[in-house]
């Protein structure tokens, strides 16, 4: 398993200074999480020369912005839009070889559902969503996946867990499509997080790391031996970003969560 890290956490500078910065602490991947608006050619060359000017891969790339989260949005042009903006991301995934990450949606909930875990979606919604899979699986190339990411409850309304994630990616028939293992996500909705990971199996395609309270893996109550263990029996051998609170001296805690991990690996 390689490491990687979300760029906004790391110091200021450009894309390829936070390359240099990871590289140093031993990460082997960088997430990068753009403004539409901010963004140009420049940047997305910047992105394709980090291999070979710092050794970090740019493993994962997603537009964000007003339109972000609203796949399933009503309004069929606010939709449209959400559509338009996920696919250009693609487009630069697949010149990165790099993954990007869908939702159901992506807001916060209201009310929040207290005591309604694990709904459903309608068959009607279902089909929509279904297309919207397949027209994504159509563009993303050899090399680069969308990935549908199961968030909690309080985050989107469906597809919370991985198990309904997958079954989304085995009715459309996707080949570019398959699963993000969340672990803060998965903290909050899984039963067993270790045969959530065996269930879905080579279907995994990314990892985020944060532990129960979405700090830094190591101080919550994650049970990351049993993790790392799932994701070494299914092969897992992909990139996993850290996507969580790092308090204290940064270069300190990189450190440390790297000898964290590889401590673990050593004793799976």
């Amino acid at each position: 398993m390689k490491l990687a890290c979300t760029e906004s956490i790391l110091p200021a500078g450009s894309l390829t200074q936070k390359a240099e910065f990871l590289h140093k602490v031993g990460f082997e991947g960088m997430s990068v999480f753009a403004e539409p608006e901010n963004w140009n050619d420049k940047l997305t060359q910047e992105l394709l020369d980090l291999d070979k000017n710092t050794g970090v891969h740019c493993c994962e790339f997603v537009f964000m912005g007003p339109d972000y989260g609203h796949l399933m949005d009503k309004d069929e042009k606010k939709q449209r839009a959400a559509i338009d903006l996920y696919k250009e991301s693609i487009a630069i995934c697949n010149e990165l070889g790099a993954i990007c990450e869908m939702e159901y949606q992506y807001c916060p909930q209201d009310p929040l559902p207290l005591f309604d875990p694990y709904l459903k979606m309608p068959e009607d919604e279902q089909k929509i969503f279904i297309d919207i899979i397949k027209e994504f699986d159509s563009v993303a190339k050899d090399g680069a996946y969308m990935l549908i990411e199961g968030c909690n409850r309080y985050e989107t309304k469906y597809l919370n867990c991985l198990a309904d994630c997958k079954d989304m990616v085995v009715k459309a028939g996707a080949k570019h499509v398959a699963l993000l293992a969340d672990f803060f996500h998965m903290s909050i909705e899984e039963i067993d997080l270790a045969q959530s990971v065996l269930d879905c199996g080579e279907l995994i395609k990314h990892v985020h790391l944060g532990d129960s309270n979405r700090l830094a893996p190591g101080k919550g109550h994650t049970d990351w031996k049993s993790c790392v263990a799932a994701l070494k029996k299914i092969g897992y051998d992909r990139y996993a970003n850290l996507e969580c609170n790092l308090s204290g001296d940064l270069e300190t805690e990189l450190r440390r969560i790297k000898k964290f991990y590889s401590d673990i690996e050593a004793e799976c």
